[in-house]
């Protein structure tokens, strides 16, 4: 089996753990129990952390539906179960530069450090690089979600900047990190030659 049969017959949207779908109607119900947990807005959003109505979590996804030209956006469901368990996104994408802005949260906190995240970040930036052709991908993330940091990291994404003091936590100021990574380097992580 040549290398051309090999990547056309991975599955482009399923790992070991999870699989990305896309949001379905069901899913708001999901989206509204993370939101009434300050520790899930916190992480995910950079506006006050605050319970999301169901209204305006609809326009959310609606927004997202009008730009599917520019936003991809996939839930986050376990091989065994048919829950959403997070949300993982490409957006803003500036097609004539090939370069998104990802996002990436996992809802329930007894889904985190199980490798969920990690497994959808592979699948959204093989995603990216090969079926969508991006040259980079680039995200922020706030100074305190620790654990976030190394994810990225390990995935080698490079720090590229740092928005001094840009967020407001309960009288405290953190830092917003700049990350992102190129298509190269995710190559070279991966050990894809450049001549594919």
């Amino acid at each position: 089996m040549d290398m051309d049969t090999i990547m056309l017959s991975t599955p482009l949207f399923q790992g070991q753990l999870i699989r990305l779908t896309a949001t379905r109607p069901e899913d708001m119900q999901s989206m509204i129990r993370w939101y009434e947990s300050s520790e899930f807005a916190r992480l995910f959003d950079y506006r006050p952390a605050y319970p999301r109505t169901e209204k305006r979590l609809q326009s959310y996804f609606a927004d997202a539906e009008r730009d599917r030209d520019s936003t991809f956006t996939f839930a986050i469901r376990t091989l065994y179960s048919d829950d959403m368990i997070g949300l993982i996104e490409l957006d803003g994408i500036l097609w004539s530069h090939r370069v998104a802005w990802l996002s990436v949260a996992i809802g329930e906190p007894t889904h985190r450090g199980r490798g969920y995240g990690r497994e959808a970040m592979q699948l959204i930036l093989r995603f990216a690089f090969r079926e969508l052709n991006l040259h980079r991908v680039q995200l922020t993330v706030f100074s305190y979600n620790d654990a976030a940091i190394r994810l990225y990291e390990s995935l080698g994404f490079m720090h590229e900047g740092t928005q001094r003091e840009a967020l407001q936590r309960e009288g405290a100021r953190y830092d917003m990190l700049m990350y992102g990574i190129l298509a190269g380097e995710w190559e070279a992580n991966n050990g894809i030659s450049k001549d594919r």
